[in-house]
């Protein structure tokens, strides 16, 4: 797993869009590991994901401690890595217990 800070560098990793990141990580082959609650409401960010045919597993609740989104992202290892061998695009929520498909 390799994080925004460690490939882009600090502070640098906060100034990439996230479209920018997005179809970079897509390009690459990187299934997306990320948190953000709105990202399904974001059409620059579906867009990127849809375009660029991005793998993406997205917990869903940013108000929670990182050890808990840790955790969830541990809990279903297997069936993140189960469905990240299908291509892109695709988002699925990282619920504490399962995956769900959310886009498209």
């Amino acid at each position: 797993m390799i994080t925004l800070a460690e490939h882009y560098g600090v502070p640098a990793d906060e100034q990439v869009a996230d479209t920018d990141w997005i179809e970079e990580a897509a390009k690459r082959g990187w299934p997306i590991l990320m948190k953000d609650k709105r990202i399904r409401h974001r059409p620059a960010e579906i867009t990127a994901v849809t375009e660029h045919k991005a793998r993406c597993f997205v917990i869903p609740r940013g108000d929670l401690p990182s050890a808990d989104m840790a955790q969830r992202f541990i809990t279903n290892k297997s069936a993140i890595l189960t469905a990240a061998v299908e291509p892109g695009p695709y988002i699925y929520s990282v619920q504490r217990d399962r995956i769900s498909r959310l886009h498209p």
